[in-house]
């Protein structure tokens, strides 16, 4: 193992315009790898009535989380306040997190 001096300055550093180091030839040049999008920008806003009904949805599935870990928790002779209280927790920071989101 050698011990390489630390980089003073950017002369250093391989070009930014080098297009070797990507995986992909398809990423944009302003974003680097990790900031480049999965999904697509919507062009329009979401309308108010498919905003209810994808947060409608995505209570639900709360809901389901909660019953299922309720369900887990009561095969496993946890006392009925400990299921409570996890239960409890769990639906309320996961509906906080829905219900925060700007995206839905």
């Amino acid at each position: 193992m050698t011990d390489l001096p630390p980089a003073d300055n950017a002369t250093d550093l391989p070009p930014a315009d080098d297009a070797t180091d990507s995986p992909s030839g398809d990423v944009p040049r302003d974003l680097d790898a990790p900031a480049v999008p999965f999904l697509k920008r919507r062009h329009r806003p979401r309308r108010q009535a498919e905003s209810a009904a994808v947060r409608l949805v995505a209570t639900c599935g709360i809901v389901g989380i909660a019953v299922a870990l309720a369900a887990i928790l009561g095969t496993q002779d946890v006392a009925a306040w400990i299921i409570g209280l996890v239960v409890s927790v769990t639906s309320v920071v996961l509906a906080a997190l829905l219900w925060s989101s700007r995206t839905l």
